[in-house]
């Protein structure tokens, strides 16, 4: 890369002509006075590079400037690589074989190695900018080209669910007489004997209602009482219950545990096969019911 170039020295390499020598081949070099700093002035912040300026830095220390250099080392580092152009190299010169992880930090800096040379009296690093990372603007998407408003209208109205072209018919003059009538509930017809789902209504029509009251008078209720069981006849129910109630003794239990249902009963007791029950109460089965 061709630009002006930048020698970065120190008072030992003042006084030792190493620094002098530095500035004497890049003058041969470039064919025009290399610029000069000392390091001291960058470390201290008295002076600043500026951004992009030098295709090459050239910085020769003795070796315990080197050594001294090391906490301030990332922030010279910093420096260089902002005054550097694209491209540009920076060149670490006499170094001495103690600085041998100087790579990683000018890998860590964001510098890119292309020469060490760390053995000899001429050891030296040199370390290039990268270009940078140009990151491509998204593409631009073609803008929507304008539709006629015309072909847009007739498009809306073929798939309009109605239009001014469409006659219109009133829901009310499809309706007759018959369809106006409110419905007469109707179930199915009773059959005697027959399992039945639900009880007669009470405005009931279909014969349920007569058939539910002819089996409750013809019906028997049957009161179990430990050994012996008793049938009444279901004219007088409430009456009959009550005077079998009166009549028969509590009932009683050889286990104690009858009351609790068939899974707390034994073969051979009478209440098997009945619901649970309090202790004491009668047990009450209508053989008219439903469920048997």
């Amino acid at each position: 890369v061709q630009g002006p170039a930048l020698a970065i020295g120190s008072l030992d390499t003042a006084q030792d002509g190493k620094y002098q020598s530095l500035l004497l081949r890049l003058d041969a070099q470039e064919g025009r006075a290399a610029e000069r700093q000392m390091l001291d002035r960058l470390i201290d912040g008295a002076i600043s590079l500026a951004p992009s300026s030098y295709a090459s830095i050239h910085v020769v220390l003795s070796p315990s400037e080197y050594t001294s250099l090391s906490p301030n080392l990332p922030s010279l580092l910093q420096q260089t690589l902002t005054g550097l152009t694209p491209l540009g190299t920076l060149h670490l010169l006499n170094l001495s074989a103690g600085f041998l992880s100087l790579p990683d930090e000018l890998t860590l800096a964001g510098f890119t190695i292309i020469e060490s040379v760390t053995d000899g009296s001429d050891a030296r690093i040199v370390a290039q900018k990268p270009l940078p990372i140009v990151t491509p603007l998204p593409s631009a998407l073609p803008l929507r080209k304008k539709t006629d408003p015309a072909k847009q209208s007739s498009k809306k109205a073929l798939w309009a669910l109605s239009s001014s072209s469409t006659p219109t018919i009133d829901a009310e003059t499809l309706l007759t007489a018959a369809d106006r009538e409110r419905p007469i509930p109707t179930c199915d017809p009773a059959i005697a004997g027959a399992p039945r789902r639900k009880k007669a209504c009470k405005n009931c029509s279909c014969g349920l209602a007569e058939l539910e009251a002819e089996e409750a008078k013809s019906g028997k209720v049957v009161l179990l009482d430990n050994d012996s069981a008793v049938e009444v006849g279901a004219g007088d129910v409430a009456k009959s219950l009550i005077a079998a109630a009166k009549a028969a003794p509590k009932a009683t239990s050889s286990c104690g545990s009858c009351f609790l249902g068939d899974a707390f009963r034994c073969a051979s007791c009478p209440y098997l096969g009945l619901p649970a029950f309090n202790p004491g109460e009668k047990v009450e089965i209508d053989i008219g019911m439903d469920d048997f």
